[in-house]
């Protein structure tokens, strides 16, 4: 290797390798060195290893291949077994071109399961990461949980067959609504469907009637040695036809022999008894090691200004606070001010004013660190010197444990670095920064109040003092609204349930006697509905018993309803306290019970598994998720690698569009999808947007990229009946996409559920890492801008076009199917108009909203929300509440100035979607609280949401709100002509780049 040359990352990242040397050593003492392919797998190294070794001394001293492992030296310099031998070893990324043959140790098949499950979520199992710790908590919280979702796996194999195969092959979580169709008469109706056999090219096309559609009779002409892959009971079957008509699509069915969905169910039992089998009986945590006194360099400097006439002298300062979710127990108490130096040491006592017998269960213990800056003058003055605060990092811990015990003794906590804001950062992490070597480290003793362990005492022991003593009355402390609210609290159960947020946000945690009162409420308290309960999982609400209540009432939730909320729900694992909690067995035991739930939950964890504060604990739920899972393993390191390859095209095309041509970096890239390894990866793979869906045959004749910055994939792959395509993005954060999408299916939901069908379209979007992701193609559509730009003769003038639209659709849809188009357009068209107003979506310019041929409308690209528009020096570029644009109207009028009936029948629609999603306020202001946990720019604190609460009119009557809703609609009329100078502005500007 050439001198200050270390490791091998260029030679795995140059798309051009073919072969490289590599040394093998082994356990004979041997040494071996021949090339070998990149694309190799590490069971044909091990074949071709065997092979030379046969000419070498000891060559009998060996046994059989499978008796040894591979070891390497990885990327990040860490010793890795290769026990999954189908890996190929450009995928392996060796830090150094040498293997080393060692004799395997311990199960095969519980270390295979481990190197997949590690590789899976990007943590080491075995020897660091979640071990390396040592940290009772984390073991106790592994064991336990292995268990429990092992212990699902096997009750759900002894299932019967029927909530077996629901299992195996789930229908869409989608709530499919239907919608009322009043005035319009029921016509027999018939509807095709297609039906392939699986092994045979031969598919059948059946006619049946709507008046009978797939009665029982329907059927009986088909061998009864065949079943339905995709359906498996009679409600399903509907659905799924439904929703294909409802979507204008043939439906397909498969019909699949009994045997093979007998030998899938064999393979499951078997391994998940092998597995069972294998799990070695759980340890107890090891003893706790002698704690060490460390020092942490600060990195502080005093910063000196010798230029200027005044001095800038830096002091440290640390400041702490008691908190119960966001209420402060006290007063802030702060420290001494010290110099800056290596090793500052305080040696000082912080007092809380709080009894050590008032501290709620959730207390949490905040620091701040933070420098004083004072600027003194050269020369003597009356004045007082200036002072300012400069934030340096922040940590946070628990004053109990996760066993209930009074933290006491030496504790060093790593920090975080500062944000913007407060000091103190009650919402927080309190996990420590694992980045050690590059952070500062806080040294906190806790004293010993008594010679043995103090443990937070149960509420009933509380209660039972309460019988015995006075009944003190606290209440006069409160003020007269909370006071009346409190002594009210039986009322409010019995008749505002819904009503608990409130109550339990002005009860005193400080004080055991009212918790002990609370938390017996609590126990009479009636389930809540969702809509309500969710608010309860917000960091405001860390009791364990509240916490508990919420996920009582959660479990009523059926799994189309939990999957529309699990967005959420998996970013208030955040404001968990410890490892083992409810909301974590309440998830884990619901996505072992559906596949499409665990799909979903693996993605959601694993996208934020590069964020250091969540690491741990979402690296520990999917372990617990992948071992009561197995089988799922196989398909989600497909993807994952599949997500890995798109990674690397997309690298790949962004170097060499900076060199060359688009032309030629197009063909470029289709000659590198060609390659075996690219091919073997991109095919046959389960789309990470949509299990139900296998990309099948990539078709990279038609694949390119886009024209944006982050140059994203667009990959298009041939399935059984039609064409899929993907768009693969890398460098772009698409979680607010898919936080705007959920919330715009909702609105769907919701209008379909009170019978209003906007034919709304909710595209896939789903973020698989750090600033990585997938997006749905939408076939047969175009945006805005194209089809104006395409039927004018001036791009200048082409925004300004109100003919454009509509004759785009008559080219699309001759004859009668005009009106049909005009009606799907003016549907959605309401639909967007509504709810991009009330989520406040902004930068909606002709590139950001599509037309389908069959006349649907939908926007796209949600990089601005909750009111947050562009503006362009200063000046806010977006002056209208929502896009309805005088070309929208024409549509709409179907080309006629006098047709307001039809523009009337859209305002209707209008009104009638918002008079719903108001009614429905709580539940999308919930959803979005929920969310601040996800840190995204533009929504981080509770006043982002007020835009919510406003264009929602929370608080005022249907009246209120829809008076003011009018007043935006005829704004959005009048002022229209500036959306279209945006348009223009905005066509330029991307003409000129």
């Amino acid at each position: 290797m050439p001198p200050g040359v270390y490791g091998m990352q260029d030679v795995w990242e140059r798309e051009d390798r073919q072969q490289i040397t590599m040394e093998f050593l082994l356990p004979t003492g041997i040494y071996l060195n021949f090339p070998v392919a990149c694309s190799d797998t590490i069971s044909t190294i091990k074949k071709m290893v065997w092979k030379n070794a046969r000419n070498e001394p000891l060559f009998s001293a060996l046994s059989d291949p499978d008796a040894y492992v591979f070891t390497c030296i990885n990327m990040t310099a860490e010793r890795e077994e290769l026990e999954d031998e189908q890996r190929r070893l450009c995928d392996v990324r060796l830090f150094l071109p040498i293997l080393r043959l060692v004799a395997r140790e311990g199960d095969r098949v519980e270390k295979l399961i481990t190197t997949q499950i590690s590789l899976l979520i990007g943590k080491g199992l075995c020897h660091h990461e979640f071990e390396s710790q040592k940290n009772h908590e984390v073991n106790e919280f592994r064991t336990k949980m292995r268990i429990f979702c092992e212990e699902h796996a096997q009750v759900r194999q002894m299932l019967p067959w029927e909530p077996w195969m629901e299992f195996n092959f789930p229908c869409d979580l989608e709530p499919c609504c239907v919608v009322a169709q009043s005035g319009k008469s029921r016509s027999v109706k018939k509807i095709l469907v297609n039906v392939k056999f699986e092994g045979s090219e031969v598919s059948e096309f059946m006619l049946i009637y709507h008046s009978f559609m797939l009665s029982g009779n329907s059927f009986l002409w088909y061998n009864a040695m065949y079943l339905l892959s995709l359906i498996f009971f009679f409600f399903p079957l509907l659905q799924y036809i439904f929703t294909c008509l409802h979507g204008g699509i043939t439906p397909h069915l498969t019909m699949v022999h009994h045997s093979v969905i007998i030998k899938y169910q064999e393979e499951q039992g078997g391994l998940s008894n092998q597995m069972s089998r294998t799990r070695a009986p759980s340890k107890p945590p090891p003893l706790p090691l002698k704690r060490v006194r460390m020092h942490f360099y600060t990195g502080t400097r005093s910063v000196i200004n010798r230029g200027t006439t005044c001095h800038l002298s830096l002091v440290l300062v640390v400041q702490a606070g008691l908190f119960h979710g966001s209420e402060l127990l006290c007063k802030v108490v702060t420290s001494n001010e010290v110099s800056v130096c290596s090793e500052p040491v305080w040696d000082q006592k912080l007092v809380f004013d709080i009894g050590v017998s008032d501290l709620p269960r959730m207390s949490r213990l905040c620091f701040a660190l933070y420098g004083v800056i004072e600027k003194t003058k050269k020369r003597p003055t009356k004045k007082k010197n200036k002072r300012a605060d400069c934030p340096l990092a922040w940590v946070n811990t628990m004053v109990f444990d996760y066993k209930d015990q009074l933290k006491t003794g030496e504790f060093s906590l790593s920090t975080w670095p500062s944000v913007p804001g407060d000091l103190l950062n009650p919402m927080g992490t309190v996990e420590k920064n694992p980045n050690i070597d590059s952070t500062a480290g806080l040294l906190i003793r806790f004293p010993n109040i008594r010679p043995h362990p103090l443990y937070y005492p149960p509420i009933e022991k509380h209660m039972k003092l309460r019988e015995i003593v006075d009944n003190k009355n606290y209440t006069e402390f409160f003020e007269d609204e909370k006071e009346l609210l409190w002594k009210l609290r039986e009322e409010v159960r019995q008749r505002y349930p819904e009503s608990l947020p409130k109550l339990l946000l002005i009860t005193k945690w400080n004080k055991h006697e009212d918790v002990a009162q609370m938390v017996g409420l609590l126990r009479k308290w009636p389930e809540l509905p969702a809509i309500h309960a969710l608010e309860l999982l917000d960091y405001s609400f860390p009791d364990p018993h509240v916490r508990s209540f919420t996920i009582r009432c959660l479990r009523n939730l059926r799994d189309d309803e939990l999957f529309q909320y699990l967005l959420q729900l998996v970013q208030v694992l955040k404001y968990e306290s410890y490892l083992d909690c409810d909301l974590t067995c309440f998830l884990l035991k619901r996505a072992l019970a559906n596949k499409k739930i665990g799909h979903f939950l693996f993605w959601h964890l694993r996208s934020e598994m590069h964020v250091p504060s969540v690491s741990l604990r979402f690296g520990l739920i999917l372990e617990a998720y992948c071992r009561g899972s197995i089988f799922h393993i196989k398909s989600l390191m497909k993807q994952n690698e599949a997500l890995n390859k798109m990674k690397a095209l997309n690298d790949f095309v962004k170097s060499g569009s900076q060199k060359a041509t688009r032309i030629q970096t197009t063909e470029d890239m289709k000659v590198c999808i060609k390659q075996d390894t690219y091919m073997e990866a991109l095919s046959d793979v389960v789309s990470p947007l949509n299990p139900s869906i296998v990309l099948c045959e990539l078709c990279t004749d038609k694949c390119k990229f886009m024209d944006s910055k982050m140059k994203p994939l667009w990959l298009m792959y041939k399935n059984k009946y039609d064409h899929v395509g993907i768009i693969f993005k890398n460098g772009d954060d698409l979680r607010q996409d898919m936080l705007t999408l959920q919330m715009i299916q909702l609105m769907d939901v919701l209008w379909k559920t009170e019978g209003l069908d906007l034919r709304m379209l909710p595209y896939g979007c789903l973020s698989t890492g750090n600033k990585t992701g997938l997006i749905e193609v939408v076939k047969n559509s175009d945006t805005i801008a194209n089809i104006q730009r395409n039927n004018s003769n001036s791009a200048a003038t082409a925004a300004f076009n109100k003919d454009a639209l509509l004759n785009w659709l008559k080219s699309k849809n001759p004859g009668d199917k005009l009106d049909q188009a005009i009606e799907e357009f003016t549907l959605s068209c309401a639909g967007y108009c509504v709810a991009t107003y009330v989520l406040g979506i902004g930068d909606r310019h002709s590139d950001n909203i599509m037309i389908r041929e069959t006349g649907q409308l939908f926007h796209i690209d949600f990089g601005h929300f909750l009111g947050n528009f562009k503006s362009k020096f200063g000046i806010n570029r977006e002056r209208v509440p929502f896009i309805l644009t005088y070309d929208f109207v024409h549509v709409i009028q179907e080309g006629r100035t006098n047709n307001s009936e039809k523009f009337e029948r859209f305002r209707e629609c209008c009104e009638q979607a918002y008079k719903i999603l108001c009614r429905n306020g709580t539940l999308f202001v919930n959803l979005f609280a929920l969310m601040k946990a996800a840190g995204l720019p533009e929504l981080s604190s509770s006043k982002d949401i007020q835009y919510l609460k406003d264009s929602l009119a929370l608080g005022k009557s249907e009246e209120e709100a829809l008076k003011n809703f009018k007043v935006k609609f005829n704004e959005a009329l009048r002022e229209s002509w500036k959306t279209k100078v945006n348009w223009m502005m905005h066509t330029f500007a991307k003409d000129n780049r």
